[in-house]
């Protein structure tokens, strides 16, 4: 049941950051969905190994670079599917970044719902 909660609160992040950011556009919630749950797939497989790859690289930055990281996921989640569409690297990246903050308060106002 946590899971689910979790990809919905991730698609709610998703589907209102598209419709907030010029540059994404995400067809429909079901498609939020969608990209919800390829996010979540390639941040747990794909992204560690792209991290360990990149540490030299991320420490120069002083962990600067995770942002370019989470913005290339979100440009090939948009390679993936037909109805996710991101316009550049700036979108992803401003995309990414608000979304984990919604997704952040979201999950906070879920949380505190339950108790």
């Amino acid at each position: 049941m946590k899971i689910v909660l979790k990809i919905l609160v991730s698609s709610l992040a998703v589907f209102f950051t598209a419709n907030l950011l010029p540059g994404v556009y995400v067809d429909g919630f079901p498609t939020a969905i969608l990209v919800a749950v390829i996010l979540g797939l390639l941040n747990n497989f794909v992204k560690p190994v792209l991290v360990f790859l990149t540490i030299p690289l991320t420490i120069f930055t002083f962990g600067l670079f995770l942002l370019v990281i989470n913005a290339f996921m979100i440009i090939l989640v948009g390679q993936f599917l037909a109805g996710f569409i991101v316009s550049g690297f700036w979108p992803a990246l401003f995309f990414s970044i608000i979304v984990s903050l919604v997704t952040s308060l979201l999950e906070t106002l879920a949380a505190n719902r339950s108790e």
